[in-house]
């Protein structure tokens, strides 16, 4: 199905729950209030919106991002690009850390509202990425199981221990709620990522039990979309209302640029 905007633009849905293309928008050359307030709301809708042969500079993957968000100035990463202090780069042979499901930002509270990415350098085979649409895992769920999880809270490590940060390792935890009412939609999704330590509000052994069957649950081929890259593309996402998974399948280098907000 092909949605086209009276702002000149083609929206192409990648699934029927999460994940759509953006086609026929240049967005180096900026865009009109109009285009932006219909791309906000397709955003809050598909959760994860690509846009094919962009190649966007640092300043205008910025300008991009302020679309939907204003971009965070993060105080303790260290790799940023040389042209625009909010503009983190990656250069990297694997997927490393990020070849599990997860959020990013969980270490911090709140997390990032959004996280995108532009690609200058991918394999020619594998590397794709895949997201799956936590609202649409809690909508999965039974009533019941519902009303327990809406009191539960999960514990993740306040050090992100990734290496990309100016932060002395912590030992410190925050916890985040599992299931979280989108700021923007008043939607309800699961908040969770595979890094959670263990849940809270429950005996701890319905903590075990209940902790993998969430992970599993949110991961399921039901709620999730996948995207394969070329050099220029670009891709955004609500990162408070999907997870997503590099997949790493593939050899040789892989680089890009990653702005988030919130």
């Amino acid at each position: 199905m092909t949605t086209t905007h009276g702002t000149s633009y083609a929206l192409v849905p990648v699934s029927p729950i999460v994940g759509a293309e953006v086609v026929g928008i240049d967005l180096a050359g900026g865009i009109d209030e109009v285009t932006a307030a219909a791309l906000r709301e397709d955003f809050w809708r598909h959760k994860v919106l690509v846009f094919r042969n962009q190649h966007l500079s640092p300043d205008a993957h910025v300008e991009a991002v302020r679309i939907f968000d204003e971009p965070y100035d993060h105080p303790l990463w260290l790799h940023r690009d040389q042209q625009n202090r909010l503009v983190y780069v990656f250069d990297l042979e694997e997927a490393g850390r990020a070849s599990t499901w997860h959020v990013g930002g969980t270490w911090r509270n709140p997390p990032f509202n959004i996280e995108s990415l532009t690609y200058q350098v991918v394999p020619d085979v594998g590397g794709r990425t895949l997201w799956a649409d936590l609202q649409a895992a809690y909508d999965g769920l039974s009533d019941p199981f519902k009303v327990l999880v809406e009191s539960v809270s999960a514990v993740y490590s306040a050090d992100p221990g990734d290496g990309t940060y100016n932060r002395p390792p912590s030992t410190q935890t925050i916890e985040h709620p599992v299931v979280r009412t989108h700021r923007q939609t008043g939607r309800k999704g699961l908040f969770l990522s595979s890094s959670a330590i263990r849940l809270t509000g429950i005996e701890p052994g319905e903590g075990q039990a209940i902790l993998p069957f969430l992970l599993a649950h949110a991961s399921s081929p039901n709620y999730t979309v996948g995207f394969s890259w070329k050099p220029g593309d670009f891709v955004i996402w609500d990162n408070q209302a999907t997870w997503h998974f590099a997949v790493n399948d593939y050899q040789g280098p892989r680089a890009y640029r990653k702005v988030i907000a919130g």
